[in-house]
């Protein structure tokens, strides 16, 4: 599937932000069909149990990719949200130090709400977890007061993506 663009990554953030130390750094991807996707690998500092990384940041990387999910859709980094509900099914153990494949797509969208089916799989396209998430929509100011979320998604770094397989 072709790459449309590449999204920013934030500064801080524990699944896009460049400058977190412990974060997991992921790059997302606007696809001609509207979904986002990301391919990333967690390391093992976000490991529950050996060789397992832990469903909190399984559950986060998912509820990333649904609000990015919109700015897929709508062909912006403008929209904002908060999570107001997610339902998370854990399917296999996700590993850490292997690329994982991520996608997210909006399935419902409203004036104040929106909806996304978000998975991850591994690189045999192995359902890994999956889920549902719904959002208020927001803006940045509504969000976090006097933050810019300009200033915070601040990363733009092109890696000629132009296709990933799925």
């Amino acid at each position: 599937m072709k790459v449309i663009q590449k999204q920013r990554n934030s500064k801080m953030c524990i699944m896009c932000g460049l400058d977190n130390e412990y974060g997991v750094r992921a790059p997302f991807y606007t696809m001609e069909d509207g979904s986002v996707m990301t391919l990333f690998s967690y390391r093992e500092q976000h490991q529950s149990y050996p060789g397992r990384v832990h469903g909190g940041l399984i559950s986060s990387m998912l509820d990333e990719m649904g609000l990015r999910a919109l700015w897929a859709k709508e062909l912006s980094e403008e929209s904002f949200g908060v999570t107001l509900s997610m339902q998370t099914k854990f399917r296999k153990p996700v590993p850490y130090d292997q690329v994982i494949l991520g996608r997210g797509l909006i399935v419902k969208d409203s004036p104040r709400f929106c909806t996304a089916e978000v998975a991850l799989y591994n690189m045999d396209r192995t359902l890994l977890a999956n889920g549902t998430v719904n959002y208020l929509k927001l803006t940045a100011e509504e969000i976090a007061g006097d933050v810019s979320a300009h200033e915070e998604l601040c990363y733009l770094i092109e890696d000629n993506t132009k296709e990933i397989d799925f």
